[in-house]
């Protein structure tokens, strides 16, 4: 019996079919768009590849051989009484998570709604903008995943983690990459017009927090009208929990706490507000 046969109110195989095809996308949504997601990662594989593996051996040899030799004289307690390479080993482990989460919260969220509108078409099919946004999160979350392991890594092989606990450093930098990245990806949905918004944060806010968040150097270092840049950066929160994985560093049992609430917070904001936004890009 065909469509026009059967009239309005008969639901034919046809129709039933069409629902059924949309039952798993309605349900396992958000795992095939962190699917498209990873699919579309595997076209600059090469890169991540080059950037996980050349990166932390860069930096950890800077660090540990180069600037060591320097400044290990003069770090004494405020860095925990330990050589420099294990007081920013953590530290870059961090920034890592916070730059991959910042490369791929940022452009392609745009992408997705405004130059190549590939959430619209998700969305016109059975998935949810709420689903779109998840999706999102699981494909970072896995990227994230690969690059800080990748990175914990060299860090026991330059022998920066004295501590046996020095695994739970990955969860720290996890955390803190999705913290900055949830916002930023909340942002870069509410955008409308690209004239260099995203850059700009790259610029003023990235970079900023790259330097002001205890990397490098303890936050104490700062002069005090600075230090307010760590406390609210998801980087300072999460180098010390790091470092406290790490090497043991010595703070109180509170402190560690407020910075997994902190970070969790931030998380469960930037999220929150990206599906927000979601729901109303994509239904308009």
């Amino acid at each position: 019996m065909s469509a026009e046969q059967a009239g309005p109110g008969v639901e034919t195989d046809a129709s039933r079919r069409a629902l059924a095809g949309g039952a798993r996308p309605r349900r396992f949504g958000a795992w095939y768009v962190a699917e498209h997601r990873l699919r579309v990662m595997r076209s600059y594989g090469q890169t991540i590849l080059a950037t996980g593996i050349g990166e932390p051996i860069i930096y950890l040899y800077a660090m540990g051989v180069g600037l060591a030799t320097l400044v290990d004289q003069g770090l004494g307690v405020e860095a925990g009484g330990v050589g420099y390479l294990v007081f920013v080993a953590p530290a870059l482990l961090c920034s890592a998570a916070m730059t991959t989460a910042t490369i791929e919260f940022s452009y392609p969220v745009l992408l997705g709604y405004k130059w190549n509108p590939t959430f619209s078409g998700m969305h016109s099919g059975p998935i949810s903008p709420g689903q779109v946004v998840d999706g999102l999160v699981i494909s970072v979350v896995a990227r994230l995943t690969a690059t800080v392991v990748v990175y914990f890594a060299f860090m026991l092989l330059f022998g920066a983690v004295p501590s046996p606990h020095g695994w739970l450093a990955i969860v720290a930098a996890l955390l803190t990459g999705l913290a900055f990245g949830t916002l930023l990806m909340a942002y870069a949905s509410s955008i409308r017009e690209d004239s260099g918004q995203l850059a700009m944060v790259q610029r003023l806010v990235v970079l900023p927090l790259t330097l002001f968040s205890g990397t490098v150097f303890p936050l104490s270092e700062l002069p005090w009208f600075l230090q307010w840049i760590g406390w609210i950066s998801p980087l300072w929160h999460g180098t010390e929990l790091a470092r406290v994985a790490t090497f043991g560093y010595q703070e109180p049992v509170w402190l560690s706490a407020v910075h997994v609430v902190v970070l969790v917070a931030m998380i469960a904001v930037g999220w929150a507000w990206s599906r927000r936004i979601a729901r109303k890009r994509l239904a308009a």
